[in-house]
């Protein structure tokens, strides 16, 4: 997996769109759910490159490579990203069964993964585990979904917002 990748980030509304899970997809509901965000993190899963591309419309975007990106624009992307914006430190990975211990033991905040296509959104012991679900293909009966967290200081709120 390598080293995850680090950078400080500032959003000045504290508003982020979640999205992972496109599989090459671009709904325009997934665009109209995430209208007004300052910045999108996508947890992976792509499929290809024009899907960035269409959410760049809409705000800065950060992602990371899932397990079904390939080609040379996925390989320019890391597998792991720790950010830090406005102080809250974020550790963005595709699949929640590789975050390593080390992650809570470091003073991370929040853990944004993808991968399972199932949204949700739970704190345990001061740590927020965030997977937006899947704006994607249908899988199985799994909703549509994209997610929003909002950071307020230290203060963090974060939604799931089913699309269809």
């Amino acid at each position: 997996m390598g080293q995850p990748r680090a950078c400080r980030m500032k959003v000045i509304k504290g508003l982020i769109g979640l999205i992972s899970d496109t599989h090459g997809l671009m709904r325009p509901q997934a665009m109209d759910a995430l209208e007004g965000v300052e910045m999108i993190l996508h947890a992976g899963d792509i499929g290809k490159p024009e899907v960035l591309a269409s959410l760049r419309t809409i705000a800065p975007v950060v992602a990371i490579k899932g397990n079904n990106d390939a080609g040379t624009w996925a390989n320019r992307l890391p597998s792991v990203l720790n950010l830090e914006i406005n102080g809250v430190k974020i550790h963005v990975i595709h699949d929640v069964r590789e975050v390593p211990e080390a992650v809570r033991a470091a003073g991370f905040h929040v853990v944004v993964s993808g991968h399972s296509h199932k949204p949700s959104v739970r704190e345990l012991d001061g740590l927020y585990w965030i997977n937006p679900g899947s704006a994607g293909p249908r899988r199985f009966k799994l909703p549509v979904t994209v997610g929003r967290l909002t950071l307020n200081g230290t203060h963090i709120n974060a939604a799931i917002i089913e699309l269809i």
